[in-house]
């Protein structure tokens, strides 16, 4: 009953080879200048990677590219925003101004007619004055 295990056991590990070289023989190249299944499964992984590699730059530059446009236009955004508040403080300066100057000369309109009409007033205070005084000298007698 040994003799069969023995023949048996030989048999398998037979078999066995044969499998293993055939396996085998299908994985080696019958021309060496012909890639085999492993090699060109490689390139294909590292074409794959390359172009996921090439995509992913190329989206990385995009996006810089478009954080720098969104950038320069807010700068621009924020300049004319500057110019606008400037361009309204200098118009509202100019009014003030203005304003100020109407004030000024009204303020000294006023202040004239004001002198005028006390002065007007003092001459006639005056001109009552020598009216009164005349009429006392002429109530008074003469002196001897």
């Amino acid at each position: 009953m040994m003799a069969t295990n023995t023949s048996t056991t030989i048999r398998g590990a037979g078999a066995l080879l044969l499998a293993i070289t055939a396996l085998l023989g299908g994985c080696q190249k019958s021309d060496p200048s012909e890639a085999g299944p492993a090699e060109r499964a490689g390139r294909k992984v590292d074409q794959v990677t390359a172009k996921a590699g090439n995509e992913l730059s190329q989206v990385r530059d995009n996006a810089g590219q478009q954080m720098s446009e969104a950038a320069k236009d807010t700068g621009q955004k924020l300049d004319r925003a500057a110019e606008t508040a400037g361009e309204k403080l200098d118009r509202a300066g100019e009014t003030a101004g203005q304003k100020l100057d109407s004030a000024a000369a009204t303020a000294g309109q006023k202040f004239n007619q004001a002198t005028d009409a006390a002065g007007r007033k003092l001459e006639q205070a005056g001109a009552k004055m020598q009216e009164k005084a005349q009429e006392r000298e002429a109530a008074s007698p003469p002196p001897k």
